[in-house]
């Protein structure tokens, strides 16, 4: 089928990362994709060499011309241009019109799932959410993940970016917004051997402010990165130890990583970004000791809220096999754009 993708850029390039792995694993699996996006920059580090099956559009204006796909995607509730709307009422058949909404572990996830909205010139729009339950749309997975994991040469990835673990060291990647724990993180990590791979932007840059021209702390290094591509992010995930996120892309990954991490995620104004937090915690902590439960807690808090002092991270054997435990859940469940698919299928 052909699929149109609307996607607005709001801000960290979390939207776009989103919409360019839904795109390009639609792709993959024999659809056509049109990305229609007010912002592309990103993509040129993101995504250099593009995708089979996906072209990238401006994001239409006054007129449209082009006449609408089989399925029109509105990312995250962007609001689809008037002209656009008009076109699709005038399909016939008209589109399969779907609200890709954000991801949460949040109760009204499930309630909300899958629910229509009737909209003018007699169109229906379907609200369609990610989650971590069989009651909701899963998470993007690709097909091949799984073997190109188990395939991952580490130390040569690394080696391609002129580094090198050495005997006994902790690999830490580090990916976050602004920090305020963050100069008490790096003298945990100083009190054992730790690379700390520090991604392009603010990671980069507030670890280069704290730790000073050598990069360096107690056994601790650090290495500042270049802006990665998506595929090359997941390797970072993979080689490491211990990964720091952000936002949703890269949450979503470090899950499917199988690997120890801890979110940041996206600061909203009424603290509603707690609730969010607290409810994926309570979600993947059920089959946690409460040990370690308790030590994640306060950690992923801390990690949070400038207001807590950082406590510091949890024994790592016990959080390695909840990660893996945790994966192995996801694995169990539809992966997203099996499911998008099957419900397109049907809606028509």
């Amino acid at each position: 089928m052909l699929w149109d993708l609307y996607c607005r850029v709001i801000d960290n390039h979390g939207d776009v990362g989103v919409c360019w792995r839904l795109a390009a694993e639609l792709a993959a699996r024999g659809h056509t994709v049109r990305l229609w996006i007010d912002d592309a920059t990103a993509l040129a580090w993101m995504a250099p060499r593009g995708a089979p099956g996906v072209s990238v559009h401006d994001w239409p204006r006054d007129r449209v011309e082009v006449e609408p796909g089989d399925v029109v995607i509105e990312a995250f509730g962007c609001e689809l241009p008037p002209a656009v709307v008009r076109r699709m009422a005038a399909a016939r058949p008209a589109p399969v019109w779907i609200n890709l909404e954000y991801l949460s572990a949040e109760a009204y996830v499930e309630r909300s799932h899958r629910l229509p909205s009737p909209q003018p010139g007699g169109q229906r729009k379907w609200f369609y959410y990610p989650g971590f339950t069989a009651q909701t749309g899963g998470l993007i997975r690709e097909r091949d993940l799984a073997a190109r994991q188990q395939a991952f040469d580490a130390q040569g990835w690394l080696a391609g970016w002129g580094l090198q673990r050495r005997d006994g060291e902790q690999i830490v990647s580090l990916f976050c917004y602004e920090q305020p724990a963050l100069d008490a993180l790096l003298d945990e990590l100083a009190r054992r051997p730790t690379l700390l791979l520090a991604t392009f932007g603010p990671a980069a840059r507030q670890v280069r402010a704290l730790l000073g021209p050598s990069l360096a702390r107690g056994a601790l290094r650090a290495a500042p990165l270049p802006a990665l591509s998506q595929l090359d992010y997941d390797h970072l995930l993979w080689a490491g130890d211990l990964n720091f996120v952000r936002g949703e892309d890269s949450f979503v990954r470090a899950q499917w990583a199988g690997r120890p991490f801890v979110w940041q995620i996206y600061p909203q104004h009424d603290a509603a970004h707690q609730a969010k937090l607290d409810a994926f915690l309570d979600r993947v902590l059920a089959q946690a000791t409460p040990a370690l439960a308790g030590a994640l807690r306060g950690a992923w808090r801390a990690w949070n809220d400038p207001a807590l002092a950082w406590p510091g991270l949890p024994e790592r054997a016990p959080w390695q096999a909840l990660a893996e435990a945790w994966r192995s859940e996801l694995a169990g469940q539809g992966d997203l754009v099996t499911q998008l698919a099957a419900f397109v299928a049907e809606s028509r």
